[in-house]
């Protein structure tokens, strides 16, 4: 069978004709399906319900009352099953609120009002720019955008990030002043980081002295399909005689609640001395109750791992049909190409250039609401217009399967009129 991309003019036309049927029939139904963000749906929330419950009494195992002020760098229970999870030194870790975002948000504005190690602020420079691999992760583009830095854009690999790229940027201008990295199941395309990779960012010459890798590693005990090790950027820094460079952030927000989970970051001990050294002064200490509740229901990283193996479970076959569906509807069309996570929260898809934000638009006119096209960009421009990014966790399957066919029904659609229009 030809591939849809070698049709005729007069085959793609009649292809046409069926589909604005088949999309017509949509359009009618009214249907409203939700595959916008990365938001786990109702009943994997309820799987952590029993921590609504949790909380049998006030304090810690030392005796601390949680219900007081104090403890600005988080409860030591807490603290632990960080450590242990992540294979992270307690003393390296300041636990948060509920959002590792917040915490990288709070970062970014100490690099620009304070600065780092005696370096001038960032916001007192008259340029500084930011790499940002991408494919990437719309919110990391939005704080960036939002403090004035300058965005760079740097491909995406197999492996991570484009090293040669990167390696010649932050040598040659002192005014690239960071990265931001996803590096296990990056959002949106779920590719983890080489050890190569791994190894050459926390090594490379930069000619920014204060140059900090802002490592949102969200995904970091998410796997679905397969659990992939990605080397530990604290260790890899200090044996590379850059120990400050690293900033290491997670978070429980897609494991127990997006709205009541516990955040942390992590860093050197000198980086957390300096962090605590702010910190100080915009608070007392975060939710020490949320923290102990979670430490009461988990018990330890063993347990964190366990309830994180359940919602693996719950997601499977969603992510399951999404890639069964496009095999069977795209395979051999020539019209989209994705990837095939082992883990995460998302599947990237490319579909022919110039037909992403056209496939986005189809797929709301005909109910669905998905992730704009360009928000995995910079300036949310994808200078392909290719990439889309699906998000299956939220809809029941019966929704998603509904999703799907829409989605790979508008993938055909747009680009049998992309054709058409050559």
């Amino acid at each position: 069978m030809a591939k849809i991309t070698d049709y005729s003019k007069e085959e793609l036309k009649q292809l046409e004709k069926e589909l604005l049927v088949q999309y017509d029939e949509y359009v009618k139904a009214g249907l409203k399906l939700d595959m916008s963000r990365g938001k786990p749906a109702p009943s994997q929330l309820d799987l952590a319900n029993g921590m609504l419950d949790a909380l049998d009494s006030y304090t810690t195992e030392s005796g601390l009352d949680a219900r007081n002020y104090g403890v600005l760098d988080g409860l030591p229970e807490m603290k632990k099953i960080f450590s242990d999870a992540f294979g992270i030194p307690a003393k390296q870790i300041i636990v948060g609120g509920n959002a590792s975002l917040n915490l990288m948000f709070d970062a970014m504005m100490r690099f620009m009002v304070f600065g780092t190690e005696g370096y001038t602020p960032w916001g007192r420079l008259e340029k500084v720019k930011f790499l940002c691999p991408a494919p990437g992760y719309d919110r990391h583009f939005g704080i960036t955008e939002r403090l004035g830095i300058e965005m760079i854009t740097v491909p995406m690999t197999e492996e991570g990030p484009d090293m040669d790229m990167v390696e010649k940027l932050v040598a040659e201008d002192a005014s690239v002043k960071g990265i931001w990295c996803v590096p296990k199941y990056s959002n949106p395309q779920g590719i983890c980081y080489s050890d190569e990779t791994v190894k050459r960012l926390a090594s490379m010459k930069t000619a920014a002295a204060d140059f900090r890798i802002f490592w949102d590693n969200a995904y970091g005990i998410h796997p679905i399909f397969e659990d992939v090790e990605v080397l530990n950027i604290l260790e890899e820094a200090k044996a590379a005689g850059h120990p400050n460079r690293p900033l290491y952030f997670a978070s429980t927000s897609k494991i127990s609640f997006p709205g009541a989970g516990v955040s942390f970051v992590a860093a050197s001990e000198e980086m957390i001395a300096e962090i605590k050294g702010v910190m100080t002064y915009q608070t007392i200490g975060h939710d020490k109750l949320n923290q102990l509740r979670h430490v009461k229901f988990f018990k330890d990283a063993q347990g964190l791992k366990a309830h994180m193996q359940l919602l693996a479970d719950a997601m499977r076959p969603k992510f399951e049909m999404v890639l069964n569906k496009l095999e069977k509807e795209l395979a051999d069309t020539g019209l989209l190409s994705w990837t095939c996570p082992k883990g995460g929260y998302f599947v990237a898809v490319d579909t022919l250039d110039g037909c992403a934000k056209e496939t986005v638009r189809l797929v709301k006119e005909a109910g669905v609401v998905m992730t704009g096209a360009g928000a995995t960009y910079p300036y949310k421009n994808d200078p392909k217009d290719t990439n889309i990014r699906i998000a299956p966790t939220y809809p029941t399957l019966d929704e998603l399967d509904k999703a799907m066919d829409i989605f790979c029904l508008c993938v055909k659609l747009a680009g049998v009129q992309k054709l058409l229009s050559k």
